[in-house]
This record gives C-alpha cells, structure tokens and sequence, in this order.
C-alpha cells in the first residue's frame, strides 16, 4: 500500500486536528490578552430622556437644569 492510498483515508482527520489545535491556540490568544488587560469597566451611562414628556425649548437652553 502506498502514500497516496492512505491519505484519503486519514485527510479528514487530520483536517479536525487541525482545526481543533487553531482554536486551541486562538482561545489561549484571547485569554491571555484578557487577562493582560484586566476586567472592562463599563462607561458611566448619559441619562436618557423620557419619551413621555415633551422636549421644551427651556429644557434644552438651560444648562443648569437636570
């Protein structure tokens, strides 16, 4: 039996070894990277307009008014 009779028979196994060892490797990327840069703190959020009330020229001139 020869080389080219064998790789049929075993490319598709190869190929998933393949695959699995890429995204063994890009996992251990991207857990490192996390933990190099620590946990993401998440932005203070602006606080939203209510839909209900209506959008008065006063509310949006007047700065001092929350």
């Amino acid at each position: 039996m020869g080389i080219h009779y064998d790789y049929k028979s075993t490319k598709s196994a190869k190929l998933m070894e393949k695959q699995a060892k890429r995204e063994k490797k890009l996992a251990e990327k991207k857990a490192k990277r996390l933990a190099k840069e620590g946990p993401k703190e998440e932005e203070p959020k602006a606080p939203t307009l209510d839909a209900s009330k209506p959008i008065t020229l006063d509310f949006l001139t007047n700065p001092d008014k929350k």
